[in-house]
């Protein structure tokens, strides 16, 4: 019966990585011991952790981050759907659950972490490897493991730490480990990462076929992201959580506010963004081949999310499913020059994204002054060459769409709105001009009503973010070669980790948080943060104080990392999730047939999806499988008791 039931939970909890590597004969485990000794296999399985990690992290469709906030609205069919799964969508409707919860990594991040154990512990038996390469797989591995943990932490909160691997012959109650108070469990992951700096690699110091690894400025960003965590309200002070305890009766936060946390992020951030600069990372910016101004930084904003391990500020990146492109290209159902049968064309980004960009002059459309807020969702034209061949010329357009920044003309595709959906040829123009409006093929719907059976695009919003403009929609997975990549971090990601940890650290902002933060914004093609407040906002003096700078930092994570699944975490940390992922989705009345109908007749967009729902503090935390915590005897997370 001891068998069974540490078989039991050697399957279900901590020990998931038990597996054929240890429920075997005593003699077979030496087959372990030999399975080290050649260079060969070592590295394959050094590989192997990376494999997984890559299918969960990277994979949009895995990972809920991507599609569990409010940056997405789709139609019921792909909702619904069963082939694709797309469970993120369903915790943005609060639909998580105790009961086998959606997107849960618990059991697999452990079998992750019994593997790097097991590397860790038998490396130095292999015999045919230099001490050179030993010392860097062995930090490497090092850095996996601490990434691995961060990813458990920010879902769960406290965690189980295991440091070594756990013999098989031991009592069941020796594996039902306590949750770690989450400070700890923040010391642990930083812990490795030190550990692991003095033998990574920097970037440039890599050969190509370890593109997926870890670099020195990757192990630094990703420092800086855990002490960042660390120090946000979720971890830092955090009233909801005030008595939370272990069943020993131990508390697992600290509901104590510590501003010197901030100050480590800030000082980790610094260190990275020099590491990075040292080892020539940089923004994707410069392209000048382009008819115009606007034209070319949009080509820069598209550039940067391209990369097949070549992109200079992607400092951690690992291959996406090649499936990505068909929930976001166009349906341009009866074009036969751009029509894809793989195309859904119905995964949209959302109203409260659309309206999240900034203008032309680098501001909030409800903070400047030189555009008209009020009369956003009325119609207006364009008469200016900056915005050729973005905006068709002298044409009924609706105000929301004209006079944005680069990032939004790069990221959206709207009615009325040009999308370059191939390369130019001598005979033919691929920048297509979208007519969103019932029955104007292709892009309108051809349905008389919103319908629950076929890939119907509800809101009219396509994304344009992640696709490429340079491959035609017809023969879009063609151009494919399997190794393109997603940006676990990027430098963009470092520049404002500076700005925020300066911001709240500083009793008042000053260049340790302008400074980074308008890197950002220089490569977005929009004016300095200090000079376009000062300037053209109705509130100049907003950009002078911490709050006001708080809300500036968190609108541009918002912006730069739109669609990267960022904005999940991002709301979570700050703990103002409950205070926007609530609000019913908006969208275009996309069965109108003429502008009026099409834009309710110029009275604000409608709703088109009411069921987002989060509840607070459940929400901020994942839940444990309920099988889960029966069997490990840990607390489950806050307001998850009984469901």
């Amino acid at each position: 019966m001891k068998k069974y039931l540490l078989s039991i939970l050697c399957g279900i909890l901590l020990l998931p990585g038990c597996n054929y590597l240890d429920m075997v004969p005593e003699k077979d485990i030496e087959t372990i011991e030999s399975l080290f000794e050649q260079r060969t296999k070592v590295e394959n399985w050094w590989k192997g952790l990376y494999s997984e990690l890559n299918r969960i992290f990277a994979d949009f469709r895995v990972n809920t981050a991507y599609l569990g906030a409010d940056e997405f609205v789709t139609c019921q069919a792909l909702y619904n759907s069963t082939l694709y799964n797309l469970d993120g969508l369903k915790i943005a409707d609060g639909l998580q659950m105790s009961q086998n919860p959606y997107g849960s990594i618990w059991y697999r991040m452990y079998v992750v972490i019994r593997n790097c154990n097991i590397f860790l512990e038998n490396v130095d038996h292999t015999y045919n490897m230099s001490e050179e390469d030993r010392n860097w797989w062995k930090a490497d591995v090092k850095a996996v493991k601490a990434y691995v943990y961060f990813e458990l932490v920010r879902r769960y909160g406290p965690i189980c730490l295991i440091p070594q691997n756990m013999p098989v012959d031991l009592p069941v109650k020796d594996y039902q480990l306590p949750r770690q108070h989450v400070d700890t469990c923040f010391k642990e992951i930083i812990n490795l990462l030190d550990e692991s700096m003095e033998y990574v690699p920097k970037h440039s110091q890599r050969i190509s076929n370890y593109g997926h690894t870890f670099s020195l400025e990757a192990v630094y960003a990703l420092k800086a992201k855990v002490l960042l965590y660390a120090a946000s309200p979720l971890f830092n002070g955090n009233a909801f959580y005030s008595d939370f305890k272990n069943k020993d009766g131990e508390l697992l936060f600290n509901s104590t506010y510590d501003r010197n946390k901030w100050l480590l992020a800030a000082e980790a951030a610094d260190k990275a963004a020099e590491m990075c600069e040292e080892g020539g990372r940089a923004l994707i910016s410069g392209t000048t081949v382009k008819k115009t101004d606007l034209l070319n930084k949009m080509s820069d904003i598209e550039t940067m999310t391209f990369s097949r391990f070549t992109n200079s500020e992607y400092l951690l990146e690992w291959k996406y499913p090649s499936t990505f492109h068909q929930f976001f290209l166009p349906r341009l159902v009866g074009d036969d020059d751009n029509f894809d049968s793989q195309a859904l064309g119905c995964l949209s980004p959302s109203m409260k994204m659309v309206e999240m960009y900034y203008t032309s002059n680098g501001l909030p459309i409800d903070a400047d002054i030189t555009w008209s807020y009020n009369n956003r969702y009325k119609l207006g034209s364009e008469s200016s060459p900056v915005y050729e061949g973005v905006i068709p010329m002298n044409t009924d357009v609706v105000n929301l769409h004209l006079r944005r920044e680069p990032r939004f003309y790069a990221s959206i595709a709207g009615d009325r709105m040009y999308w370059q959906r191939g390369t130019n040829t001598a005979d033919k123009d691929y920048n297509l001009l979208v007519r969103a409006h019932k029955g104007e093929e292709p892009w309108g719907t051809q349905y008389d009503f919103i319908v629950s059976n076929s890939w119907q695009n509800i809101n009219g919003y396509w994304l344009k973010k992640h696709l490429f403009s340079w491959y035609n929609t017809l023969g879009y997975s063609n151009n494919l070669q399997g190794n393109e990549t997603a940006a676990i971090i990027r430098l963009a990601e470092v520049y404002l980790m500076q700005a925020e940890a300066w911001n709240e650290y500083l009793d008042q902002p000053d260049s340790r948080v302008y400074d980074p933060l308008d890197k950002v914004r220089e490569r977005a093609g929009i004016l300095p943060v200090r000079e376009a407040w000062g300037n053209y906002s109705n509130n100049p003096t907003k950009v002078t104080t911490k709050v006001g700078m708080r809300d500036i930092i968190h609108q541009e994570y918002g912006i730069e990392f739109a669609f990267e699944g960022h904005r999940y975490w991002d709301l979570r940390r700050w703990l103002t999730a409950h205070q926007t992922m609530n609000e019913k989705q908006y969208g275009w009345n996309v069965i109108g047939t003429t502008d009026q109908a099409f834009y309710n007749y110029e009275t604000g967009p409608v709703v088109v999806w009411s069921s987002n729902k989060f509840i607070a503090p459940r929400d901020y935390l994942d839940p444990f499988d309920a099988e889960e915590i029966l069997i490990s005897g840990m607390v489950q997370n806050p307001g998850w008791g009984g469901r």
